[in-house]
C-alpha cells in the first residue's frame, strides 16, 4: 500500500514538473517573448496556456499595462533667459515586447531612454518660449507638442508614449527676487499707466458734464426771461387796460406808490406844498391838527 502511494506521488511530482517545463501561462496584464537558446523566437500577445521547448526555450514577461515614469527634476533655459527648474513624469506602455526586448531589455533600459528623449524635448520646446509663455497661456499646447514627439521617438524601442506631463516648473532660488523684481516693476508701470489712463477719462467726463450744466442753465435762463418778458407784458397790458377805463384813479395809483417809496419815515424831504408831486396831500395836514386838538375837548356843534 505505502508502495502505491510513493509512486502516486511520484508521478504527480513528475506531472506537475513536466508541466512546468512545457507549458507556460500568460496573464492578462502581460504579455511574453519566448527566447531559445538566448534568442527571441516568437511574442505571445495574447493571454492564456502556451507550450515551449523544456530546457531550451525560456519565457520573459512584460507588463503591458500602462506605466509610470517619474523623472528626477531638472533645469531648463527659456527663451528670455530664464533657469527653469522642471519636474515632469511620463506615462507609457509597451506595444512591441520584441522590439522593446532587442531595444531596451528592461524597465531600467526604458527609463533610460524615456529620460534622455523627454528632456530633449523639453529642452527645445521650453528654449523657444518665454517665462511667461510656459507657465501659463501656452502649456498646454507645449505638453502636447512634446508628447507627440517623444512618442515619435520611442516607437522604434516598441514603447509608446501615453503622455508626458510638468509636475512642476519652479525657478532656482537665486533668480526668484530677481524675476518678483522684475514682475512687480512691471505691475507698478501697468499700474500707473492705468491710473493715468483713469485720471484723462475722469478729467474727460468732469469736463463734457460741466459743459451740459453750463447748457442747461444756459437754457433754463432762457427761458426764465422769456417767461418773465411774457408775464411783464401780460402784466402791463392788464394794467394798461385797467387804467385806460379811469385815467385819474390810474394818476392816484401811481402817486401813491410813489409816495409809499419815496417817503419813508425814516427819511426827511424839504419840499414845496405847492409842487405838483404834493397835490394829494393839501387838505390832509390841517384834517390831521384838527383831529388832533379835539382829542382833548368836545368837538363844535355842526351849523
Amino acid at each position: 500500500m505505502d508502495r502505491r502511494w510513493a509512486i502516486l506521488g511520484g508521478t504527480l511530482f513528475l506531472l506537475v514538473a513536466a508541466w512546468g517545463l512545457v507549458f507556460f501561462v500568460v496573464p492578462t496584464w502581460m504579455q511574453a517573448v519566448v527566447l531559445q537558446l538566448g534568442e527571441p523566437v516568437r511574442t505571445v500577445r495574447e493571454p492564456g496556456i502556451y507550450m515551449k521547448i523544456p530546457f531550451i526555450q525560456t519565457v520573459l514577461y512584460f507588463d503591458r499595462r500602462l506605466l509610470e515614469y517619474d523623472a528626477s527634476p531638472k533645469e531648463l533655459l527659456t527663451r528670455d533667459k530664464q533657469q527653469l527648474v522642471v519636474d515632469n513624469y511620463t506615462r507609457w506602455k509597451i506595444i512591441d515586447p520584441l522590439q522593446y526586448y532587442q531595444a531596451v531589455r528592461d524597465e531600467a533600459g526604458a527609463q533610460s531612454r524615456l529620460d534622455d528623449i523627454v528632456y530633449s524635448n523639453l529642452r527645445e520646446n521650453f528654449g523657444r518660449q518665454t517665462l511667461l509663455e510656459i507657465l501659463s497661456t501656452k502649456r498646454d499646447a507645449l505638453m502636447a507638442d512634446i508628447t507627440k514627439k517623444s512618442d515619435e521617438a520611442m516607437r522604434g524601442y516598441g514603447i509608446e508614449v501615453v503622455d508626458v506631463r510638468v509636475k512642476r516648473a519652479d525657478l532656482p532660488e537665486k533668480n526668484e527676487q530677481n524675476v518678483f523684481g522684475r514682475m512687480r516693476t512691471e505691475r507698478e508701470r501697468l499700474a500707473k499707466k492705468y491710473r493715468a489712463e483713469g485720471d484723462e477719462e475722469a478729467r474727460k467726463i468732469t469736463s463734457n458734464s460741466d459743459k451740459d450744466v453750463r447748457v442747461l442753465l444756459a437754457e433754463a435762463e432762457r427761458d426764465a426771461q422769456i417767461a418773465r418778458g411774457q408775464g411783464d407784458a401780460e402784466a402791463v397790458r392788464i394794467y394798461a387796460e385797467a387804467y385806460g377805463r379811469d385815467p385819474e384813479l390810474f394818476s392816484l395809483t401811481r402817486t401813491l406808490e410813489a409816495y409809499r417809496r419815496a417817503l419813508p419815515d425814516s427819511t426827511s424831504f424839504v419840499l414845496s406844498p405847492d409842487g405838483d408831486f404834493l397835490r394829494f396831500l393839501k387838505g390832509v395836514a390841517p384834517a390831521a391838527k384838527t383831529q388832533r386838538s379835539g382829542q382833548g375837548a368836545a368837538a363844535p356843534p355842526q351849523p
